[in-house]
């Protein structure tokens, strides 16, 4: 009994660890529909209700003329006065438009100024339309603004502010008006790309969902795995059965070093082979110690002060040359470079001279 409790408890643990070793992703966490995709909308537009914070319209000649052009739009002609209110401010209206918006539906806007308005706070969009890259109109906004921020300003000029009040966001302050033509109902075949391009995975990806839809899948290259839907199942139900299908991703070997902030990521695939590895620290300190010449009573000599120097050689010991063995996994590499006892600085070195010498399987990227 006892010896059936340790098998099955062994068995269990393997199993455990080979699932672990084995991860597996969802399709659709690393690869994407062709197509399928947001679309960038711009405007331009007026803010007004702000509380002497806005524009000067001197200094901002965009801003007067479209507060002419607008008041003129409503009947009301301002041409030639000497308006200089403060209350209003020409601003960047941009939003993301998500894949299949219909019109009716809601879409929030981010609002930054353009010229020299001090906040948004407070302030209100007037009704703008947002145009895509080929200058259709796809969405329409309007409301009130929220920054997240705070400033204020005494008399004397002196001033704080936290955050960035000249910028700010309209939850849901935009409605669509216009699709983007996108019909995935009448393709019979749609691509498959993934995120991060590589062999291996394209052909795992196609293997994978031609296992369960025989010849629905076929890796093009090393991004783009070209989906036919089987029989008469629609496309949007198919990808839907696609991208929830489990895939080993694989990864080719690649360090990135961020030397700025002294990080390094390495990941799983990396091996070095055998090599020896030795690391010291040489520091060199210099004392400056400067101290008055007085010269000799009714002598003819002046007072000066005279530098003295004192510079000392130190390097650490006890330090022994340590060996990598070949073929290291990811685990004995950081094992051996963290047996040096050095500091991620020091190992950014190691890993770069390691490899300068040739016994690292894997590209550095240096950020």
């Amino acid at each position: 009994m006892h010896k059936l409790l340790a098998s099955l408890l062994t068995a269990a643990a393997l199993t455990g660890f080979a699932g672990a070793a084995e991860a597996q992703s969802r399709i659709k966490d690393i690869a994407a529909v062709e197509g399928v995709r947001t679309n960038q909308l711009v405007g331009y537009g007026l803010v007004v209700g702000l509380n002497g914070t806005g524009d000067s319209l001197r200094n901002c000649p965009f801003t007067r003329q479209s507060l002419e052009g607008m008041t003129e739009r409503l009947g009301v002609n301002i041409r030639g006065s000497n308006a200089n209110s403060k209350n209003m401010a020409a601003i960047m209206v941009t939003a993301e438009l998500p894949p299949f918006a219909t019109p009716g539906s809601r879409i929030d806007v981010s609002v930054s100024s353009m010229c020299d308005a001090k906040s948004l706070l407070g302030g209100t969009l007037l009704v703008t339309s947002l145009q895509g890259a080929d200058g259709e109109v796809y969405a329409v906004a309007q409301g009130s603004i929220q920054t997240g921020a705070v400033s204020a300003s005494g008399g004397s000029g002196s001033s704080v502010t936290r955050g960035v009040p000249t910028a700010g966001r309209i939850a849901s302050g935009a409605t669509v008006e216009r699709e983007t033509g996108f019909h995935l109902a009448n393709m019979n075949e749609v691509r498959l790309t993934l995120r991060n391009p590589d062999f291996t995975t394209a052909q795992r990806v196609a293997a994978a969902i031609n296992q369960v839809y025989p010849n629905a899948a076929l890796a093009e290259n090393g991004t783009v795995i070209a989906l036919r839907a089987p029989g008469q199942m629609g496309m949007a139900g198919f990808i839907s059965q696609v991208e929830n299908l489990p895939v080993t991703v694989d990864s080719p070997a690649k360090v990135i070093i961020d030397e700025v902030n002294g990080v390094i990521v390495m990941g799983d695939a990396v091996r070095v082979s055998t090599v020896a590895i030795a690391q010291g620290n040489l520091t060199v300190s210099i004392q400056e110690t400067p101290f008055v010449s007085q010269p000799e009573p009714f002598s003819r000599g002046e007072t000066a002060v005279v530098p003295q120097s004192d510079v000392s050689v130190e390097e650490d010991l006890g330090r022994q040359m340590r060996i990598v063995g070949g073929g290291a996994s990811l685990s004995d590499l950081v094992n051996g470079l963290n047996a040096l006892g050095v500091s991620p600085r020091d190992m950014i070195s190691i890993l770069q001279a390691i490899k300068a010498a040739g016994a690292l399987q894997a590209d550095i990227e240096v950020m």
